[in-house]
């Protein structure tokens, strides 16, 4: 059953007004997860999964992407997605540019569809792009040859975090069908929990979005899951709880009244994860905040913590996605 919000003084976070999703999404490219289809969805964990152990291996090399360029291209902060990407293409045999706003042309006040398009007459295969406008993606994948995969815009969709969550639960939990997850923290400016509800409600998973008033869209009913925001009601039987990162970046003046209260409130601490069921996972996207998102002792849980098991997941499925965008 879907819960009402109370009602109060506060002032909720709008929903941002969110791209279209164009035919020109996956397997031309990857743009977003709302849209996909199981099937495709399950190709791509299934690829991934055979990266895993190689990965592992001392010889991590695979020669099925040589000759190749891709060119990481982030106008934002990154150290997960934009590594995990390099990793992927050179554990691929391709060619691996980084380019960062600070050191690009945009700097002296090129467009970013100028920049793209110099990239794509120099013959890129593939450009990952991040950028902090929503459609900024779509837009570069619109006007350039190569194949284009989000690596987060905005607050519309990060589709490779909730694709390496997705493999990360599967591989502990067996399955995504019938599981019950919980997505607590910043619902309103989180790219993460747009692409990951989408995800786990195609797959068959079970959403409950929990946020503080402030933090949680008022737009939340038009995703067809349910929400809360009292975090205890929200973890209730929970198979996974899914932290957030706290955007102050996006906020634009409608946060959290304080630090301690908001970690009082929605901190995960081994009180509030008792809630949830016994063997339930912990994830995080990273980069934490320890003692406001999630206590360090909960985080650090070897048991029940898979944060680090997600970056490792991340390099496989970034594989999985540059073989099958560009070797089909």
């Amino acid at each position: 059953m879907t819960c009402n919000l109370p009602q109060g003084s506060y002032k909720q976070a709008s929903m941002p007004k969110q791209p279209s999703v164009s035919n020109l999404n996956w397997p031309r490219h990857l743009i977003a997860i709302e849209g996909m289809a199981a099937s495709d969805i399950s190709t791509i964990l299934d690829t991934a999964e055979r990266y895993i152990d190689r990965n592992r291996a001392v010889d991590k090399k695979h020669k099925i992407l040589g000759g190749r360029t891709l060119i990481n291209l982030f106008f934002e902060n990154s150290t997960r997605t934009r590594t995990s990407f390099e990793l992927a293409g050179k554990r691929l045999s391709m060619d691996v540019i980084n380019i960062s706003a600070a050191v690009s042309s945009t700097a002296k006040g090129e467009t970013l569809l100028d920049t793209a398009m110099t990239l794509n007459a120099m013959k890129a295969d593939a450009i990952v792009l991040r950028h902090a406008q929503a459609g900024a993606v779509q837009l570069i994948a619109e006007k350039v040859n190569a194949q284009v995969i989000n690596a987060g815009d905005g607050a519309h969709e990060h589709p490779t975090q909730a694709l390496l969550d997705a493999l990360t639960i599967r591989r502990r939990k067996g399955q995504l069908k019938g599981l019950k997850v919980a997505i607590c923290g910043d619902i309103a400016n989180s790219r993460v929990a747009r692409s990951n509800l989408w995800l786990l409600k195609t797959m068959g998973a079970t959403v409950t979005l929990v946020a503080p008033p402030t933090l949680m869209p008022t737009g939340v009913a038009q995703f067809g899951v349910e929400y809360t925001t009292d975090m205890r009601a929200g973890l209730k039987d929970a198979d996974v709880v899914m932290m957030l990162r706290i955007q102050h970046e996006r906020m634009a003046g409608r946060g959290i009244a304080s630090v301690r209260d908001y970690f009082h409130s929605y901190g995960l601490d081994r009180e509030k994860l008792a809630h949830a069921k016994d063997d339930a996972l912990v994830m995080h996207p990273g980069p934490m905040n320890r003692g406001v998102e999630i206590d360090t002792d909960v985080a650090d849980d070897i048991q029940r913590s898979v944060i680090l098991d997600q970056v490792e997941m991340g390099v496989a499925v970034r594989q999985a996605v540059l073989e099958l965008l560009l070797t089909k």
